[in-house]
């Protein structure tokens, strides 16, 4: 795995940014910057949610998880999405490849069986996790956690998009579990500039944020 997880095939990189930002799942918005709920100021706002609505996006999103999956892990014997962004990704990845799907809650059910996997896994199971963002990773692996104490062998992890923060390739190195993403910030931006997304002298104040986002500012 490379420092940033980054599934290296700049063609798909680059179609997955073109098409996130066509639907405008993710905002550059270097001047107008968001509020985060962490309090962090971002130039960018992602929600691959929006994938859903539009068919030709999740097809292509979908099929690419699946040739990621195979490319890097073979067959696992279930597929896991993060709750609840990774969900639907999830299913329709364990659907194409024909594989049980389960999905992991953020923390147990408060009512009946009071569950944090929602489905059924057997202990030795192997399972690749979907996840739609990577940020730091804490969620994610979690999740991947979650899945260990139930005895899954975890091969790893694939997901959508990363804002590629150096903290996330920490996280994951020590929670020894592999990850893979379809796309990230770097190959982003270099699409929004080369589509006039974005401005070419705008490129230095997005760069900065990635390299520093608790402490970036719009004005650098």
């Amino acid at each position: 795995m490379n420092p940033l997880g980054l599934w290296f095939m700049d063609d798909t990189a680059s179609k997955v940014a073109e098409l996130l930002l066509q639907i405008k799942a993710i905002k550059l918005q270097p001047d107008q910057p968001f509020t985060w709920a962490s309090g962090w100021k971002s130039p960018i706002y992602c929600d691959n949610r929006i994938t859903l609505s539009y068919p030709r996006v999740r097809t292509f999103i979908r099929q690419e998880l699946v040739k990621l999956i195979e490319s890097k892990f073979g067959r696992p014997d279930i597929i896991a999405g993060v709750a609840t962004a990774a969900i639907a990704p999830g299913a329709l990845v364990a659907e194409a490849m024909g594989l049980p799907f389960v999905y992991i809650r953020p923390n147990p059910k408060e009512h009946g069986r009071q569950n944090t996997i929602e489905g059924e896994v057997q202990p030795n199971q192997s399972a690749v996790v979907i996840e739609d963002l990577i940020s730091t990773g804490g969620s994610s692996l979690k999740a991947v956690e979650e899945l260990r104490k139930n005895n899954v062998l975890v091969k790893g992890l694939v997901s959508i998009f990363t804002y590629g923060f150096e903290n996330a390739a920490e996280n994951f190195k020590k929670a020894a579990c592999p990850w893979y993403s379809l796309s990230n910030y770097d190959v982003l931006i270099k699409q929004a500039i080369a589509t006039g997304y974005v401005r070419k002298e705008e490129l230095p104040l997005l760069e900065a944020w990635r390299k520093k986002p608790e402490i970036w500012k719009a004005n650098g």
